[in-house]
C-alpha cells in the first residue's frame, strides 16, 4: 500500500515533531484500519510480522479529534 492510498489524521511538515515528513503520525486506511508511523521500540518482541513503534500522546490525540471522536 503506498502512502498516497493512505488519510494522513495527524501532524503536518514543519510542525514540531516533524522534519521532512518523517515525523509520528497515524493514518487510516480506505477500509478503516490504521498505520502508525513513529519510532522503534524495542520495548518487547512482537510476533513474526508484527512490529512496534512510539508515538508521543498528542500525536494519538490529534487522530482522536480528527476522526470526530
Amino acid at each position: 500500500m503506498a502512502r498516497e492510498e493512505l488519510t494522513r489524521l495527524t501532524g503536518s511538515v514543519g510542525g514540531p515533531d516533524c522534519d521532512d515528513d518523517d515525523c509520528p503520525n497515524v493514518y487510516r486506511t480506505k477500509s478503516g484500519s490504521f498505520v502508525v508511523q513513529g519510532d522503534l521500540s524495542d520495548t518487547f518482541t512482537p510476533p513474526a510480522g508484527e512490529g512496534l513503534v512510539e508515538i508521543p500522546e498528542h500525536v494519538l490525540r490529534e487522530a482522536v479529534r480528527a476522526l470526530g471522536w
